[in-house]
């Protein structure tokens, strides 16, 4: 009877591990490694470049995301840890918010990985636009003004706006590139959004852009 009770002790203890593990791993999210080949050629791309305000609820794989959010700030060069869109003066004070139906994620450039921020879909709270709700992704551009240093806030302002859209675009060319759509959202109830997203004051919300399959 002694030895059951220890076995018993002991399994319930390795699957209390066990479930706390999984619990932490579903905080983070590894995305696959970056596909450096394929899609259309530079001029093509920008030819085909547009804006889609209707989308396909369908999901996009792991591999198709890990593509975009390299390509919208990824690192590209890891010996200097520079990345695929400029910022001013290398602040790299941009932060890319991930929405998906799982959850909100943040895009964690240096693992290439997505953490969990909020266990809840807040797509729908991402824009006043009646299809960011279906969409599989709406990003959410972010500026962390405590990286940016001393300097007045009109810089600031006009630094983060100008980095972010070097982003955006990034993505847009991206979405051309691969046959997706994408629009680039300026409509979104700020306040609101940061609450839902626990920012900090002095973490200022840009931009948001939706991301997806062409709507059928």
């Amino acid at each position: 009877m002694k030895r059951a009770t220890i076995t018993f002790a002991a399994f319930a203890f390795l699957f209390c591990f066990a479930a706390s593990v999984c619990a932490e791993e579903a905080r983070s999210i590894q995305l696959p490694a970056p596909q450096m080949e394929g899609g259309k050629p530079l001029m093509q791309a920008l030819k085909a470049r547009c804006t889609t305000r209707e989308y396909s609820s369908e999901a996009l794989p792991p591999q198709e995301l890990s593509n975009l959010l390299w390509a919208a700030c990824g690192i590209n060069r890891p010996e200097k840890g520079l990345r695929t869109a400029p910022t001013a003066m290398n602040k790299q004070e941009i932060d890319v918010y991930v929405a998906l139906a799982g959850g909100l994620y943040l895009y964690d450039v240096k693992a290439h990985a997505l953490t969990l921020v909020a266990a809840q879909d807040l797509r729908e709270a991402t824009g006043k636009q009646p299809f960011v709700k279906e969409a599989p992704v709406n990003l959410v551009f972010v500026a962390d003004y405590a990286k940016m240093g001393e300097g007045p806030a009109e810089m600031k302002d006009l630094y983060s706006a100008m980095d972010t859209g070097y982003i955006s675009q990034n993505v847009y060319l991206y979405c051309a590139s691969a046959g997706l759509a994408t629009v680039a959202r300026g409509w979104v109830d700020k306040d609101a959004l940061a609450k839902g997203m626990n920012l900090r004051p002095d973490q200022k919300i840009v931009l948001a852009q939706t991301v997806g399959y062409p709507k059928k």
